[in-house]
């Protein structure tokens, strides 16, 4: 199976998990579970942009519509990841992923770049939907433990998902 054809259907299949996440996985209030901005980070360097931008819409609206309730939640959360991942590529990885085009993965860029990586980008998801969800109606202490308890809980779930999205070709 072609490479491009592998990470389609992960892609999809990781879409089916976050909807089930989302409908079945509630745990409670205070614990948000993402992999959509690991999703969108595992993009394959050589989708440019403004494509990129699209896909983290349309899979965040597909969420929103099909899971989560609150449409165009996850989708504005997950446009600024579109765009913030070449610059955080660029910063943890280096720019030899854009001139060489290979792409990232756990076990070619080590667990320490992928962690980096993994928290940044979750981070400002979870800034973005914490903000958007609560739209000034919650205490800030709760917003910052929901920041806090979502942010572990999403990153050790991202560690499993980026380790199957980022296709190493040493595989």
């Amino acid at each position: 199976m072609r490479k491009n054809q592998k990470f389609i259907i992960l892609y999809l299949l990781m879409l089916v998990a976050q909807m089930l996440i989302c409908n079945y996985f509630h745990i409670t209030q205070y614990v948000s579970l993402s992999i959509l901005p690991v999703m969108v980070f595992c993009i394959p360097v050589k989708v440019k942009p403004i494509p990129t931008m699209i896909i983290a819409f349309l899979t965040g609206l597909a969420v929103d519509f099909l899971a989560d309730g609150v449409i165009g939640l996850n989708a504005l959360a997950l446009v600024p990841i579109a765009i913030l991942r070449n610059p955080i590529i660029k910063l943890v990885y280096g720019n030899g992923a854009f001139e060489r085009g290979e792409e990232f993965s756990l076990k070619r860029s080590g667990f320490a770049k992928s962690s980096i990586s993994i928290l940044m980008i979750q981070t400002v998801f979870l800034l973005i939907y914490i903000w958007a969800d609560g739209a000034g109606t919650r205490e800030m202490s709760f917003n910052f433990i929901r920041l806090g308890a979502s942010l572990v809980a999403g990153y050790l779930l991202s560690l499993f998902v980026i380790d199957i999205l980022a296709l190493d070709d040493r595989k």
